[in-house]
């Protein structure tokens, strides 16, 4: 599997040096939890600011702020059982995350972890539209979570729908 780490804002790197590092282990335990039998996967991570999630969010959802995580799936087919396949991209808001981690009382790592894994199972086709399909996202997110030593984020609290 491939993951590239794109750093589009600077405060992700001044406030958690860690932060790529963080990204690839939270993707590539979310790939390998949630993709089954997929034998390659290519994601792209995007550690951006809120002007660049606003933007995004502005042009393809029509909501003209910036949220916490963006996911943009590929329509590309695989290639053959051994070829990577190119699933998409998980755009992280750095002001949007950092504001809703002190105010759930987690730490930055922990709350880009969970976002990046609820962005990479987007693109594995999750969704948490209906009640059955959030319990079944939520669970997922959780368990990967608890692999890589993090609390369930959906504990006490409202779940995150980025």
């Amino acid at each position: 599997m491939t993951i590239d780490v794109i750093e589009r804002a600077p405060s992700w790197r001044r406030a958690l040096p860690a932060a790529p590092a963080i990204c690839r282990a939270a993707a590539a335990a979310a790939l390998t939890r949630g993709a089954g039998r997929l034998k390659g996967a290519e994601v792209s991570i995007v550690l951006a600011d809120d002007a660049l999630s606003a933007r995004l969010n502005r042009t393809y959802r029509g909501i003209p702020r910036p949220t916490n995580v963006l996911s943009f799936a590929t329509a590309e087919p695989p290639r053959g059982a051994a070829a990577l396949r190119l699933l998409g991209d998980v755009v992280l808001a750095y002001g949007t995350i950092a504001r809703e981690a002190r105010a759930q009382g987690k730490s930055l790592a922990d709350h880009l972890a969970h976002l990046v894994v609820h962005g990479v199972l987007h693109l594995l086709g999750f969704d948490h539209e209906r009640d059955r399909e959030a319990r079944r996202m939520e669970a997922l997110e959780v368990a990967v979570l608890a692999g890589l030593g993090i609390a369930d984020p959906y504990q006490a609290r409202e779940p995150v729908h980025g």
